[in-house]
């Protein structure tokens, strides 16, 4: 009987251990799940090769790699491949490197941006400009879905990874001039319309989508609509003399640089595109001394790649 009792103790106590080890054995064989980047969530979708492709010769598969976070906005093949044909290079081998990269920077945020926080409004991208440290800036309008730069939309949003959020657009958002992110914009609705206007002598549209930099104060929708009530005779655009509004849209732009908010000082002579016309900066505001009235500076630093864009709320007029 004690030899039992001992055979049956000596059994159990060889269960418990082998059983304690398989446990530990378990422990030790539970693996973390790899993580997914931004580059490995594209790879794994053939309908984002072009897009992969592009990355990798740009090099930033390194850095949409890394910890991030980030926010994509990636466009399809067909997308992409649209946007080839539009440039005439129709491959990706045959895209220069730098463009890749100004291109692919323009569909990035810093940080992680989910659909239900983005808002109506401007952001920065992570595309260079060539003007100090400042980036260009993306128009998004969420009102009815997300579009971007008013030409392409989110098909697909909040496609997780562990470094960020992607959300999938069915068009490539090429790095903005002054009027792209104009037109996109609709409180600049009436500025494109005078802008527009056909029978001015000046073709305001290509001039702001040359090489500048340009610098531009823009009147909002509402700022055009205090002009034409102040005149009696005017009930729409088309009611001010050409002559008068080519002078008046002259008045909001400078040749002088790409000039950030940052770079306004105190009464700083702003030399316009108007013959001989100026104003006056003043920081307390800030505001703008025309030479018939003056304007509050509303938002600053709207970024382009040719100049950069600052919202006022008043038409200015010169003398």
């Amino acid at each position: 009987m004690k030899k039992s009792l001992l055979w049956l103790t000596s059994i159990l106590s060889l269960v418990s251990i082998t059983v304690f080890t398989s446990c530990d054995n378990d422990d030790d064989e539970v693996t973390t799940p790899a993580m997914q980047t931004i580059v490995d969530f594209a790879s794994s979708d053939p309908n984002f090769s072009l897009l992969v492709d592009a990355v990798v010769k740009a090099e930033l598969d390194g850095v949409l790699s890394g910890d991030g976070p980030f926010t994509v906005f990636a466009p399809t093949n067909a997308a992409f491949q649209a946007f080839l044909n539009a440039a005439g290079t129709n491959t990706i081998e045959n895209t220069p490197k730098d463009v890749l990269v100004a291109v692919l920077a323009n569909h990035v945020l810093s940080g992680d941006v989910r659909s239900t926080a983005l808002a109506t409004g401007y952001y920065n991208t992570l595309s260079a400009t060539g003007f100090g440290d400042a980036t260009t800036s993306m128009f998004i309008e969420v009102n009815n879905g997300v579009k971007i730069n008013g030409t392409s939309s989110v098909t697909s949003a909040d496609n997780e990874v562990d470094n960020g959020v992607i959300h999938v657009i069915d068009a490539v958002i090429a790095p903005p001039t002054i009027v792209t992110l104009a037109v996109a914009n609709p409180n600049f609705s009436s500025l494109v319309a005078a802008l527009t206007r056909e029978d001015l002598s000046i073709d305001f549209v290509n001039v702001l989508s040359g090489a500048g930099p340009f610098t531009v104060f823009a009147p909002t929708n509402d700022a055009f609509q205090a002009l034409l009530d102040s005149n009696p005779a005017w009930n729409s655009l088309n009611d001010i003399p050409a002559a008068l509004l080519e002078t008046v849209l002259l008045y909001h732009v400078t040749d002088a640089g790409n000039v950030r908010a940052g770079n306004l000082t105190d009464g700083q002579q702003v030399t316009t595109l108007a013959s001989g016309e100026t104003f006056t900066i003043r920081l307390d505001g800030p505001t703008i001394e025309a030479g018939s009235n003056t304007a509050n500076i509303i938002a600053t630093d709207v970024q382009a790649t040719n100049g950069v864009i600052h919202a006022i709320d008043t038409v200015i007029l010169p003398e």
